[in-house]
């Protein structure tokens, strides 16, 4: 008898314990929602003194739950997917992603939400802290999002007019250049310099050089897949080819005239990915400050050839 009415209160205070917790997880859910509900209101309020939005803040609408989370991943998904089938380069698919990703979570919500007036305002932001440059690309980013994966109308892009500016571009003397190239001291940043400027490339021109695109015997270089995707040759300077074979001498990849340069030689030699671009405009620009250049424009524009580079073989 003690032991089954031992066992009737046990079971009674587990009951109530039961009870006990549903109640505070109800009420614990009750308050989170509550305090959701006030960061919403917060950040709809956020004004200056002189009653206007502070820069840079987002006037959001909608709290993106896990199922309009699940949305925005399966429409990005897709969008990536359409942009490869359309044989878009992979810096364009970047781009293009990029500003998906920026308009969803500038106002925290799947980007098919968004009225006109808040697409307006959003670019109305965008141009106050981004260059027109940024601010085109987003919008030719979002209008294939809006075209090709939500199917649906784009005509407030007529709103969206970058200025037309027609400047000039500083492009280095070839004195600056010699300078330059004297003042890098890897080789592999050095013979990048000499080819870049000496053949007149862009840069992923350079780095996607390889081996069998030298031609020794008719002098010159075959450059794949450039700008539009198109192939053409260059001449090749002496001093260039003998830089390469120098560079190559140094480490032997099949492949690649600038291998990614981490690790061993022996890994280096058996790289299967060009040298990294983020390495080489690093290399560029520290390089400009130790010479002191103050040119803007640190490139060769329109892939124009310097004229003849004269370097000495050392």
């Amino acid at each position: 008898t003690v032991h089954s009415e031992a066992s009737e209160q046990r079971n009674d205070l587990g009951s109530k314990l039961d009870s006990v917790g549903v109640y505070v997880c109800q009420h614990l859910n009750l308050a989170l929602d509550e305090a959701a509900t006030r960061r919403k209101k917060l950040s709809n309020q956020c004004i200056t003194s002189h009653g206007c939005p502070i820069p840079g803040t987002i006037k959001r609408e909608y709290i993106m739950n896990q199922a309009e989370t699940n949305r925005f991943n399966e429409l990005y998904q897709r969008h990536l997917l359409l942009l490869r089938l359309q044989g878009k380069s992979q810096s364009t698919i970047d781009a293009y992603s990029r500003a998906v990703r920026r308009i969803s979570e500038h106002f925290d919500c799947c980007p098919d939400q968004l009225t006109l007036e808040q697409r307006e305002e959003y670019f109305s932001k965008l141009i106050e802290s981004h260059s027109w440059s940024t601010v085109k690309i987003d919008r030719n980013g979002l209008q294939f999002f809006w075209k090709h994966v939500l199917k649906r109308d784009w005509q407030w892009i007529k709103m969206i007019k970058a200025p037309e500016v027609h400047s000039l571009p500083d492009i280095l003397t070839v004195a600056e250049v010699e300078k330059l190239i004297g003042a890098t001291r890897k080789l592999r940043y050095r013979v990048f310099l000499l080819a870049t400027y000496s053949m007149g490339l862009r840069l992923g021109e350079t780095l996607a050089l390889q081996v069998g695109d030298i031609d020794r015997q008719r002098k010159q270089v075959h450059i794949r897949r450039g700008k539009g995707h198109k192939d053409r040759f260059v001449p090749l300077p002496d001093l260039t080819y003998q830089a390469f074979r120098a560079l190559w001498c140094k480490h032997r990849n099949p492949c690649w005239l600038f291998p990614n340069a981490t690790g061993s030689p022996e890994h280096i030699r058996r790289a299967t990915t060009h040298m990294d671009r983020g390495g080489a405009q690093a290399a560029m620009k520290a390089v400009v400050t130790q010479c002191g250049i103050k040119k803007k424009s640190r490139f060769t524009p329109y892939a124009t050839v310097s004229p003849p580079i004269c370097l000495s073989r050392a």
